[in-house]
């Protein structure tokens, strides 16, 4: 029962993942919210779940994008209802469900310009998360989207920004989505922001890319960088007066080298705000027999954070891991829209 002993130090445990078996049996686990993806979508269809919604939506003359899209809102809406118990406990605190916008506006290979996809970040983000009580949407924290935030905080979107690897990004889109909220109708009463800190890529990137960190350093980047960045939003929040948090969510946790234990991350970060973790993460520390300890406010030796902060060219590592992500994030949904298309071809031959 480790899950209960790692909330017990203070973190909110969320499921990457929206999986219809993973979210009923959430609640008994103490995981209190999720977030999407268009690989659980595939999962389903790949077992023929959806059958007989995407025949229902082909019917109606959906394309294939629409009816991703539709399936994906109708999964996150079944998540949210079954976050909504906690969601209503905690005033609007937790409970929540990451609903993601359009990858492929950051597909390479379609370029879009920056004002169309400022001007579709920002419509979307309206459509997705207009009236969603415990609907967070998920905007990366890419140009296109760190432009958007302004006016979808003015809007009254609750949102969480993704695929943020540095001080920077998490600074421009703070500031903006302050900013924007200030200017909301909605009010400060209900708002709330998160800022998901993808950690374990940092890790991959620095082993690859900056050999020369000694053994100590190696694998510690991605923990430094996110803890700087928890200290960042604590002490900016602090002296706001909101009754919601506004927080980080510790993304990108599970392990990625061999020599790391299943909850290397989990552990490392025990103990404020919040962690995304993937279902097999989740799996391996409920578990275990571990009891977790709050370690989100300590660092590793001084001369660590010094060599790290010496020898990792930040804005590097942020173009790099922007252009991956920005990849890993539209390939998946490249793929759904064409799977849907040969089931639609399929469910045509039953016909």
């Amino acid at each position: 029962m480790s899950l209960k002993s790692l909330i017990a130090t203070g973190t909110k445990v969320w499921s990457d993942s929206i999986d219809p078996q993973i979210i009923k049996q959430a609640a008994g686990k103490g995981i209190t919210g999720a977030t999407s993806n268009p690989i659980i979508i595939a999962g389903i269809i790949e077992k023929g779940g959806f059958d007989e919604r995407i025949s229902q939506l082909i019917d109606k003359g959906l394309s294939d994008s629409d009816i991703a899209w539709a399936l994906d809102d109708e999964l996150v809406a079944s998540a949210q209802k079954a976050f909504m118990p906690a969601w209503e406990r905690t005033r609007g605190n937790d409970g929540y469900v990451s609903f993601e916008l359009d990858p492929l506006l950051e597909d390479e290979t379609r370029p879009v310009s920056m004002a169309e996809k400022v001007k579709r970040y920002i419509e979307l983000g309206k459509k997705w998360g207009t009236d969603r009580k415990n609907r967070m949407i998920k905007v990366p924290a890419t140009e296109g989207g760190l432009a958007a935030l302004e006016e979808l905080a003015a809007a009254g979107i609750t949102i969480n920004v993704t695929l943020c690897f540095t001080e920077r990004q998490y600074k421009i889109s703070r500031d903006a989505i302050w900013r924007g909220v200030q200017r909301s109708k909605a009010g400060l009463e209900h708002f709330k922001s998160v800022y998901s800190i993808f950690v374990s890529r940092v890790d991959v990137y620095t082993a690859k890319h900056v050999p020369t960190l000694s053994k100590e350093a190696q694998g510690k980047v991605g923990i430094v960088n996110a803890k700087q960045m928890w200290k960042m939003n604590q002490e900016f929040w602090k002296d706001k007066g909101l009754k919601l948090q506004q927080e980080i969510i510790f993304a990108s946790t599970g392990k990625k080298m061999d020599w790391q234990s299943d909850d290397y991350y989990v552990e490392a970060l025990a103990g404020s705000d919040i962690q995304t973790n993937p279902p097999e993460t989740n799996d391996a520390v409920e578990k275990n027999d571990k009891q977790y300890r709050r370690t989100v406010d300590q660092m590793p030796p001084q001369a660590v954070v010094d060599e790290i902060a010496q020898k990792v060219d930040v804005p590097a590592m942020e173009k790099v891991l922007m252009q991956e992500g920005a990849k890993k994030f539209a390939d998946p949904q490249k793929a759904l829209e064409k799977q849907i298309g040969e089931r639609r071809k399929q469910l045509a031959g039953v016909k």
